[in-house]
């Protein structure tokens, strides 16, 4: 699948992150929209900011929570794959993931700069995101 262009506000936005935390955010996005399009019953995504930072919904099929991309206070150099809180992700995240990915709190996923960016693994964390509706019955994001 072709990634769409970036909107104009989401470049903005990625262009405030030092240049190596852009490109790696850009790598995440174009791996958050193959996902969804390999992914059964996910749909097209919606791609706007929220909290200033680029995020991505699933409102046409409302079958996940919001992805969004930035940076954490504990990883400020370093990009993020940034979720609900309310959800249980991140938790199942780490018991699969710790050597692959550090996390902060119950809502951020911190992608390693220093090594080609982990896809199979963020890729299943991702799928998981983006179907997290559907599996536990929940409407809200």
């Amino acid at each position: 699948m072709n990634t769409p262009p970036v909107p104009e506000p989401v470049a903005r936005a990625l262009s405030h992150y030092p240049a190596p935390v852009g490109a790696r955010l850009l790598e995440i996005r174009a791996l958050i929209f193959a996902v969804a399009a390999q992914t059964e019953g996910v749909g097209l995504l919606t791609e706007t900011l929220k909290w200033g930072e680029p995020a991505y919904l699933t409102e046409a099929s409302r079958s996940g929570t919001t992805i969004r991309l930035g940076v954490t206070k504990s990883a400020p150099d370093a990009g993020a794959v940034l979720l609900n809180c309310k959800t249980s992700l991140i938790d199942t995240f780490r018991a699969s993931f710790a050597g692959v990915f550090v996390f902060e709190g119950d809502r951020a996923i911190i992608v390693p700069m220093t090594a080609p960016l982990p896809q199979a693994p963020l890729a299943l964390c991702l799928r998981a995101a983006l179907t997290y509706h559907r599996k536990t019955g929940r409407s809200s994001s």
